[in-house]
């Protein structure tokens, strides 16, 4: 009975505080005791929780992704950029060689192999960055000198803009084509073969950059191209009172100029010369001709020329052949070029060597003569100051390195290389001066030089030609 009085007794106060709970607060308590007991509040109905919507879930998931991926490049941007503008470990300044037709991965491998670089990995990550999604450019083969500790950076700016070491070939203006072709051939920085020696005239001497490993041919096409233009540039402003009627004569007559003179302000000069002289019908009587018609290509005689040389019959022998020669006899640089498409404005019809490594010109016969006498005290002084110089080293025993003569001392004339006739290429010979020339050498004067009288005006040769019979214009001893 205990127990059961309990349990009713436990049941009414559940019912009672359940009742006070759902009681009507609005109501006045039934007893002292009901006011002073505390009530709970009632509690809230059950909620269903809340769901995002799918698209409003789709952009918040798509924006904490962008997040954090900004954030993951944002640090690997800032490690990469740290990374490539890091000095490198190279200890000491290198040259790489990168061939052509190497791809990137085998530059990367290169430059790594050759501590240019520490991460090839970062350096080919770079290149697609720049390359392709900047679009900065490609790299390109050549050989590159890296300076101590150069940055990811400076190798790829080095790479990407070319900036090689620059090799070169100097091709100086007077040589034949055959000439050039040996120098390109000696050049051990250049590969392949030259398929044929190139047309006389059709090069344009220069100096020409090139990278190592370039084609020898490409060198010969880049020179035939330059002379072109240029030729093609000249002609356009040429004067139009030159005797000269193509381009082809042009280059004709500039390889003759090319020969007869190194000194730039002599060669319009010349130039004109020669030109006054075709006007007149008078031969060209050339020595760098007569050599030409000789050796060819070859471009150098190895002894002065003969009288019998002088005499030869050749297609090149201006004193025998009335006008131009067939084709050039070298191949003329910019300015004898120019010179023959814009010669001075002279009537001169002769010069000769005048001591000072220039020539004297005349328009006149007798004004010429007495340039060549002048000339003749030159030779004959330079002559002495070899014979005193030549002395003084016999006697002091010491001999010149070739077992000749001994060089001149730096200042003195040079000495007159002349030829069988004894006259100084360079020198336009009158008639009288030839006989003088001739028998200082030993040789017998020829009839028709024999018959001149100075200051004569040259006889007409049994080809109607005027002058036919002068020795003209010869190199110049002094250049």
């Amino acid at each position: 009975m205990t127990s059961d009085s309990s349990s009713t007794a436990s049941d009414n106060d559940a019912r009672e505080r359940a009742e006070r709970a759902m009681r009507n607060f609005d109501t006045p308590p039934r007893s002292p005791y009901e006011a002073l007991e505390p009530v709970r509040p009632p509690e809230f109905p059950e909620r269903e929780p809340w769901r995002m919507h799918p698209v409003l879930a789709f952009f918040n998931a798509l924006f904490t992704l962008t997040f954090f991926t900004v954030c993951v490049v944002f640090v690997l941007f800032y490690f990469f950029r740290v990374q490539f503008d890091r000095p490198g470990p190279l200890p000491t300044s290198t040259v790489v060689v990168i061939p052509k037709g190497e791809g990137v991965s085998g530059i990367a491998e290169r430059l790594e192999r050759d501590e240019v670089i520490t991460d090839r990995g970062l350096f080919m990550t770079s290149i697609i960055y720049f390359m392709y999604l900047r679009g900065t450019g490609a790299l390109k083969a050549g050989e590159y000198e890296f300076r101590k500790n150069a940055s990811m950076r400076q190798v790829l700016d080095t790479l990407v803009e070319g900036k090689s070491i620059a090799h070169k070939v100097t091709l100086a203006e007077g040589l034949t084509s055959q000439q050039i072709v040996e120098r390109i051939d000696a050049n051990p920085d250049l590969k392949g073969s030259i398929t044929a020696v190139p047309a006389e005239g059709t090069l344009l001497p220069d100096t020409y950059r090139f990278q190592i490993g370039d084609s020898r041919q490409d060198i010969i096409e880049r020179m035939q191209v330059a002379q072109k233009k240029f030729l093609a540039k000249m002609w356009e402003e040429r004067d139009p009172d030159i005797i000269v009627q193509t381009p082809e004569e042009a280059i004709i007559l500039a390889s003759i100029v090319e020969k007869e003179t190194s000194r730039a302000d002599e060669r319009p000069l010349i130039a004109s010369v020669y030109q006054n002289r075709l006007r007149k019908k008078m031969r060209l009587q050339s020595d760098p001709t007569i050599i030409y018609g000789l050796v060819g290509g070859k471009g150098v005689l190895d002894h002065p020329i003969q009288q019998e040389e002088l005499d030869r019959d050749t297609a090149y022998n201006t004193y025998k052949i009335n006008g131009l020669p067939p084709g050039p006899i070298a191949n003329p640089g910019r300015a004898a070029i120019e010179a023959v498409l814009k010669p001075a404005k002279t009537k001169d019809l002769y010069f000769v060597a005048d001591g000072s490594g220039g020539h004297a010109f005349a328009a006149s016969l007798d004004e010429h003569n007495k340039n060549v006498v002048k000339w003749r005290q030159v030779e004959k002084a330079m002559r002495e100051q070899e014979r005193a110089e030549a002395a003084a080293a016999a006697a002091a025993g010491t001999p010149s390195p070739d077992g000749g003569i001994p060089k001149m001392s730096p200042g003195a004339p040079a000495p007159a290389t002349g030829t069988a006739t004894g006259a100084a290429p360079g020198t336009l010979v009158a008639p009288d001066a030839l006989v003088n020339l001739r028998s200082s050498a030993g040789i017998s004067p020829a009839p028709a030089a024999a018959a001149g009288e100075t200051g004569a005006e040259p006889e007409a040769a049994p080809d109607g030609s005027a002058g036919a019979g002068i020795p003209l214009p010869r190199r110049n001893p002094l250049r």
